[in-house]
């Protein structure tokens, strides 16, 4: 009797997908898909620019109905769109070439709680503390005009809106965009510290049409300690929880609000740390990468 012929060989699996590759002595990419950094240039022209053409648009037509330009309902529907657009465009230019982007690729990860909350404060203290110096030494005591612009010394709802919008939606657009994405994708070029330094630039003069110009250099500084937070935990969500934070007492205090500053503190971080964790389930940790297109019939 003949031997039973061999099974037949299994085909070959597929080789895995090589990483990023990465200059010698660059830091690791700690999730963020190796994205380059004229992402982050396109992404920002991007966002800024659908901003400016819904403004030209809300223009024209709150001047053909005879509605002000400076209805303080304008100023909050702009800053929206402007969120909005910003968050956008990441998603957008995280996903080029990669398939959409993961939630972790964001910084949308559970942290490490106690490191976290200790490094928040230590971040925060030294923000304040430069902050005052800087407002000591060029004797800065001129209030920003923003929350007045949206109207949030008029009726409860608009007041309601604009704390909202200031320390929730800001925090969270703001956070996603230049410490989850724009930080992210400078840092794979030059580095946590270089990167750092070039997002909070960026982030401090967006702020020139909103607050004094002695304060644009605060914002920065503000804008870079908020990246180092980000690089020093590994999760977005200690930076939108100070920036809540701080939003909540700057806007409180702007307000001469009292014993509503504590309470908007806690609600808004909370509320913001909550809208961060839904849209982490709803974008999800798996990345989703485009299926390679089959062979034609009879090619090789």
């Amino acid at each position: 009797m003949s031997d039973a012929p061999p099974p037949p060989e299994s085909p070959p699996s597929a080789p895995a997908a090589p990483a990023p590759a990465q200059p010698a002595g660059a830091p690791p990419l700690l999730g963020r898909a190796g994205w380059p950094p004229w992402l982050a240039a396109l992404a920002f022209v991007a966002g800024f620019g659908i901003t400016i053409v819904a403004g030209l648009f809300v223009f024209v037509a709150a001047t053909a109905v005879g509605v002000s330009e400076d209805a303080p309902g304008i100023g909050i529907g702009l800053t929206l769109a402007q969120n909005v657009a910003l968050v956008g465009a990441a998603f957008f230019f995280a996903s080029m070439g990669r398939g959409r982007a993961a939630a972790a690729d964001f910084g949308l990860r559970r942290p490490r709680f106690w490191a976290s909350v200790g490094l928040l404060v230590a971040v925060w203290i030294g923000f304040l503390l430069l902050s005052a110096a800087w407002a000591t030494a060029f004797s800065l005591d001129e209030p920003q005009e923003l929350p007045d612009e949206l109207g949030a010394n008029g009726p409860l709802l608009n007041a309601l809106a604009v704390v909202v919008l200031v320390t929730v939606i800001a925090p969270l657009g703001e956070e996603l965009f230049f410490r989850g994405f724009f930080f992210g994708a400078v840092r794979n070029w030059k580095g946590p510290w270089p990167a750092a330094l070039i997002t909070g630039i960026v982030f401090g003069g967006i702020h020139a049409g909103s607050s004094p110009v002695g304060y644009l250099v605060p914002l920065m500084i503000l804008g870079a300690a908020l990246c180092l937070l980000y690089e020093w935990t590994g999760s977005l969500y200690p930076p939108i929880a100070l920036h809540a934070l701080n939003n909540s007492i700057a806007l409180g205090a702007n307000l001469d609000w009292d014993w509503q500053i504590p309470a908007m503190m806690v609600g808004s971080t909370a509320a913001a740390l909550l809208c961060a964790w839904l849209l982490a389930r709803a974008v999800g940790d798996a990345r989703r990468v485009p299926a390679a297109s089959s062979p034609a019939p009879g090619a090789a």
